[in-house]
Formats: C-alpha cells, sequence, structure tokens
C-alpha cells in the first residue's frame, strides 16, 4: 500500500522525464510500425505508408489529448467519473450489437464511426480506473467491488477479449489493494480470479488450444504454435545488433498480426538485442515514473488514480512481452505507444497526460526521488 505524504501541495512543472520517455517512445512506434507495416499496406491498400499516415494521425490527436489531460483540474476528472463509467458501459453494450459493432478474427470489438473505428474496450481501461479511485477513496466492501468489476468483466468477454480482461482485473485490483484491502479479500479476489480464469479457458477451444501450445511449443507448428514460433524466429534472427531498420524478413506475411500484437518481435529482428533491451529500459522507466508519481501523490484520489493507470500500463507491456518471448501464452494485447491502433495510443497517452498532471502537484519530489 503507498505510504500517503501530507503536505500542502502546489503546481509546478509536469515529470518532464516520463513526459520525454513517452514521446521518444511514441515516435519510435510511429517508425516501427511504418517498418512492420510496408508489406501489408501495399498487398491491402496499395499505399506503404497507409498504416504510417493512419498511426501520425491518432499520435497528432493523442498528444494534443495529452496536454488537455495534462491541465485539466484533477477535481472535473473526479466528478466526471461516474458518467464516463456509464458511457464506456453503454458503448461496450452497442458493439455487441449486430450492425453497429463490428467483427474480425471471430471477436465484436468495434464499433465504426465512418472512416474510423473506435474500441471500447480501451476506453475501458482508463474509465474504470478514475472511477475506482473516486470510488474507493472511502472504504468499500469486497463485494460491491466484485460487483462492478463483474459487469466490466462480463461485457468484455462476451465479444470475447480475454487479453484485455486480464489488463483491466490486474489494474482493478491493483487499486483496490493500494486502497487499504485487507489480507482476506486479496486471498478471495485470488482464488476466484484463478477460477474464472481456468474456466474462461477451459470451455473455449482456442484458448484451451493456446495454453497447450504455450505448455508444448513443438506442437502443431502450422496451426496453434505458427504465431509464437514466427515471432521466435524474428526475435532469433535478429542476433544482437539486429539486421538493420526495414530489413525485417518476418514481415513479408510470415509473422501474423505484424503492426499490433506481434510489433516487438520485428523490433527484435531490426533492432537486434541492444535495441528491444533499450525499448524495455524506456517502458520500466515509464512505468517507474507512473510508481513514483503514485507515491507522492497529494491525496488519496490521485494516488489511487496514478496507481491505476501505472498498472494498466505495466500489466499491458507484461502480456505483450511475455507473449512475444514465449514466456506467457499468446493473447491479443497491443504494446502502447508502439502497436498500430487510433483507440490504444490515444488512450494511453490521455492516461500518461493525468499521470503528469499529477505530477504537477507532487509532495516534495527532490526528497523522494
Amino acid at each position: 500500500m503507498v505510504k500517503m505524504i501530507k503536505s500542502k501541495p502546489r503546481a509546478k512543472k509536469p515529470d518532464l522525464v516520463l513526459l520525454a520517455a513517452v514521446l521518444l517512445t511514441s515516435g519510435f512506434g510511429l517508425l516501427m510500425v511504418y517498418n512492420a507495416s510496408i508489406v501489408e499496406a501495399f498487398a491491402l491498400f496499395s499505399d506503404k505508408y497507409y498504416f504510417l499516415k493512419q498511426q501520425a494521425l491518432w499520435l497528432a490527436i493523442g498528444t494534443v489529448v495529452l496536454l488537455l489531460a495534462a491541465y485539466v483540474p484533477l477535481s472535473l476528472i473526479k466528478k466526471l467519473a461516474l458518467l464516463l463509467l456509464l458511457a464506456i458501459v453503454v458503448l461496450l453494450i452497442l458493439v455487441l450489437i449486430p450492425g453497429l459493432g463490428t467483427q474480425s478474427l471471430g471477436a465484436r470489438r468495434w464499433l465504426s464511426l465512418g472512416e474510423f473505428q473506435l474500441q471500447p474496450t480501451e476506453l475501458a481501461k482508463l474509465s474504470l480506473v478514475i472511477y475506482l479511485a473516486a470510488w474507493l477513496e472511502n472504504r468499500r466492501p469486497l463485494l460491491h467491488f466484485l460487483a462492478i468489476l463483474g459487469v466490466f468483466l462480463g461485457l468484455i468477454m462476451l465479444q470475447p477479449d480475454l487479453g484485455t480482461a486480464l489488463v483491466l482485473v490486474t489494474a482493478a485490483v491493483l487499486v483496490f489493494y493500494v486502497a487499504g484491502a485487507s489480507l482476506i479479500s486479496l486471498l478471495v479476489l485470488g482464488v476466484l480470479g484463478g477460477a474464472a480464469g481456468m474456466g474462461l479457458i477451459l470451455s473455449s477451444v482456442y484458448r484451451k488450444e493456446r495454453l497447450l501450445t504455450f505448455l508444448n511449443p513443438l506442437r502443431d507448428p502450422l496451426g496453434s504454435s505458427y504465431h509464437i514460433r514466427q515471432a521466435l524466429i524474428a526475435i532469433g534472427s535478429g542476433g544482437f545488433w539486429g539486421l538493420g531498420l526495414g530489413e525485417s524478413r518476418q514481415k513479408y506475411q510470415f509473422l501474423p498480426q505484424v503492426t499490433t500484437d506481434s510489433i516487438f518481435a520485428v523490433i527484435a529482428e531490426e533492432a537486434g538485442f541492444i535495441g528491444a533491451a533499450l525499448l524495455i529500459f524506456i517502458l520500466l522507466l515509464i512505468i517507474w515514473r507512473g510508481m513514483r508519481i503514485a507515491r507522492l501523490a497529494p491525496d488519496r484520489f490521485t494516488c489511487l488514480l496514478a496507481a491505476g493507470i501505472t498498472s494498466w500500463l505495466a500489466m499491458q507491456i507484461f502480456i505483450n512481452l511475455g507473449a512475444m518471448l514465449a514466456l506467457l501464452p499468446l493473447t491479443g494485447v497491443p504494446l502502447p505507444f508502439i502497436s498500430y491502433g487510433g483507440s490504444s495510443l490515444v488512450v494511453s497517452l490521455a492516461g500518461v497526460g493525468i499521470l503528469l498532471n499529477i505530477s504537477r502537484f507532487m509532495i516534495n519530489p527532490k526528497k523522494h526521488s
């Protein structure tokens, strides 16, 4: 549990280290989306710059959102917590309605808005964290917490989207822990979560196949283990120094989801161990700065909010990298600030904007750095 430091906060400069790390990572992600997408973009749209132009547009929008979130009154975010939560619940319901929700690869996760597509589950991550931070300012019973979490998880699993569900559960439980949850409550959550996770895996053929493939990567090389084998080939091919930017071979339609879930494999192939390690270091730096902001937050609400945003980003990074390195079963979770996708990028940058906002009111940061 984070120990609050009491002192009168005053506005100061935001955390420039966090800002620089996020902008650097997002810019590098834009470059890697272009490198990874050339073949697919030309094959689908006869324009090798298609994904680059789309991602650049979303990065510009996300940067504006980040700046707005960095200076909007935190009290206003708190007041809007319930309204945001209800709005996202409505969107999660709408995405399940045929004709409104767009289905792809067996999942219904997107709402079509003309030329753009909105993924409500990305918005759900931020809205749930904001609501829980406001709601858990005061002690709340475990059953009420489970009811809120159950509504979100139920709607998300109807899509289905196990990866997002895992990220949401982890972030929510960590906010609950920071808010002062008892050991018994955490044990109950652990047991229920483990049982629910195993039930979801065993109730789905493709999830069961992914688990079996994780336990035995050599099975079905052209089927269930194809994706992870191609990712490991890409990572291994990069060696220490990498093949060079733009020189990936696996992007030539060998590696599935090359611009989204699998983009780290292309990075490791082109930039090698050195480039991949540097990227991981910067991502860890972002997580550390977020944890530091939570520890030095001026009040309970902002402490819980910073802890929740940092937990969500950290868990998403952990799941994506763990899957690409065969340390976890494969699941469809994008790498924050790097993977192609407007909803993920904009919402992640909005979360960082809120962290920067909280950092402006940190308590004695130089004494606790």
